[in-house]
């Protein structure tokens, strides 16, 4: 069986969660064939890990390189204009749904095979169109707060966002029995190309939820309210399509379920499968560093919030005079400024010499070894490695109760609201001064990863999916969507 795997901005170019993921995937399953199709910046990213023998080949795409990868550039044909209003009609109003935008998603996929849809996106024609929708659509009840103002720069800008992100539709991927795309967002528009062109199966595992990690990251961006309403709206769109379009979502957690069935998600096509380590490669240590020390391992990233852990352990040293925090994870390239507001807080609360960055370290097993009890701050997560990770080196964890870190954890470790420094700080304290309990919640931790969260059955779990995934395309009828004509030329216009 050939799958091809659909990332962005991970695997096999970016070191990560997501990126191990994926590796232990091709790897594990050595009886399958993989082709990578990496969504990437400029296409000059180099490889980040050696190739597996099972792995047949990488496509990198890249979305934000100056050049697009255009066909001819004919002039937008009247169809085009129709399928263009139905596009940004839902952009306008995406509570009408997901069928006008999913029937102009396809539609501008076949038109990227025969002329530029980049060119056409923002053309003057476009942008006139979008600026005419949005005026058409302010809510004329005084009730209902109106749109806000859309500037043509507003306009150009939103369009040019939404050109990059679109590019996938340009792209019809090599025959595979299985597309299997492992984010939401331009990485599932991959995955609808293969089914709609080689009408075999699509997969989407999310690892985080698209959506709201788009809401958190596009709503701290600089841009108008105007730009930010259509992006989201993109997004919103393109997440409730690819749930609509994948034959089987195999999100990462529970959590993540919920988020997708109440985002538009068939609660049948849905069916969870955990992360799953090696636990010998995270075996518990023979003793306990000699002074109290909380580690910490992950990137240095604001979503791992590390000024709530710098202030929760300024409360746990309020009890544990001699306790340290040891730091350990790269700071990823544009993460610099956080990196030194870190550093910053720890200088202001007195912690110097106590709370430490280290680095990355090898192996991973080392900095939870590092610790009496294992912490997690972050303010978003799908179902971290770091925290089973952690329980398999027989490690207490004291983590915040976001995302699937609940799942992991069970009753073998404890749980504090995020960013509660507070709590967390009194959760540390706690571990660190209680031998019995804690050691007792390290070995309870460890079972349960041996019970729920091995490698192995990761990997059974996922060579059945795609076992059942193709056997019940073969079986099912193609859906009333699915088996529309593809449209290879330009309709003709209403009316004419």
């Amino acid at each position: 069986m050939r799958i091809a795997l659909i990332t962005e901005g991970t695997y096999p170019f970016v070191l990560g969660g997501v990126s191990v993921w994926c590796d232990q995937l091709i790897r594990g399953l050595h009886d399958f064939e993989f082709e990578v199709i990496a969504l990437t910046s400029n296409g000059l990213e180099k490889a980040a890990y050696p190739p597996p023998a099972n792995l047949k080949g990488v496509v990198n795409f890249p979305l934000w390189n100056s050049v697009r990868r255009s066909r001819s550039r004919q002039r937008a044909s009247r169809w085009f204009d129709q399928v263009h209003h139905s596009f940004v009609s839902a952009l306008v109003r995406p509570n009408w749904g997901t069928t006008y935008f999913l029937w102009a998603l396809r539609a501008m996929a076949g038109y990227a095979q025969q002329a530029d849809l980049g060119e056409a996106l923002l053309s003057e024609a476009s942008l006139g169109r979008l600026l005419k929708v949005w005026k058409e659509h302010q809510p004329q009840d005084p009730s209902i707060a109106p749109l806000p103002n859309l500037t043509l720069q507003d306009a150009l800008l939103a369009s040019e966002l939404i050109e990059h992100l679109l590019r996938p539709l340009q792209l019809i991927p090599a025959k595979a029995e299985v597309y299997h795309a492992v984010s939401n967002g331009p990485a599932a528009l991959v995955g609808m190309m293969g089914k709609w062109y080689h009408h075999v199966p699509f997969v989407l595992t999310e690892h985080g939820v698209y959506l709201r990690e788009r809401y958190l990251s596009y709503l701290q961006a600089p841009f108008s309210l105007s730009v930010q309403t259509l992006i989201l709206n993109f997004f919103r769109l393109l997440s409730s399509a690819a749930y609509r379009m994948a034959d089987l979502i195999v999100p990462v957690s529970e959590y993540n379920r919920r988020w997708e069935e109440r985002n538009g998600a068939f609660p049948t096509s849905i069916r969870p499968i955990h992360n799953g380590i090696d636990p010998a490669l995270f075996p518990p240590p023979e003793v306990e560093p000699e002074v109290p020390t909380l580690a910490f391992v992950g990137r240095i990233d604001p979503l791992k919030d590390l000024h709530t852990l710098i202030e929760s352990f300024a409360y746990t040293k309020e009890r544990v005079p001699n306790a340290r925090l040891r730091m350990f994870g790269p700071t990823p390239a544009g993460n610099e400024r956080y990196r030194e507001s870190c550093e910053d807080l720890i200088a202001k609360l007195g912690l110097e010499g106590a709370a430490t960055f280290e680095g990355r370290i090898s192996p991973a097993a080392r900095g939870y070894q590092a610790g009496h009890v294992a912490v997690l701050s972050s303010i978003s997560e799908s179902f971290p490695y770091a925290v089973i990770e952690a329980m398999s080196c027989e490690r207490a964890t004291v983590s915040t109760d976001v995302g699937g870190v609940a799942e992991a954890v069970g009753d073998a470790g404890i749980l504090v609201p995020a960013r509660d420094p507070a709590a967390m700080g009194r959760a540390c304290a706690e571990l660190l001064l209680d031998d019995e309990r804690r050691i007792a919640m390290g070995k309870a931790a460890r079972a349960r990863v041996l019970k729920h969260f091995t490698l192995e059955r990761f990997l059974n779990d996922y060579r059945k999916m795609y076992h059942d995934v193709v056997s019940l395309s073969r079986a099912a009828k193609s859906s009333a969507l699915s088996g529309m004509p593809y449209p290879t030329e330009p309709l003709p216009a209403s009316g004419s």
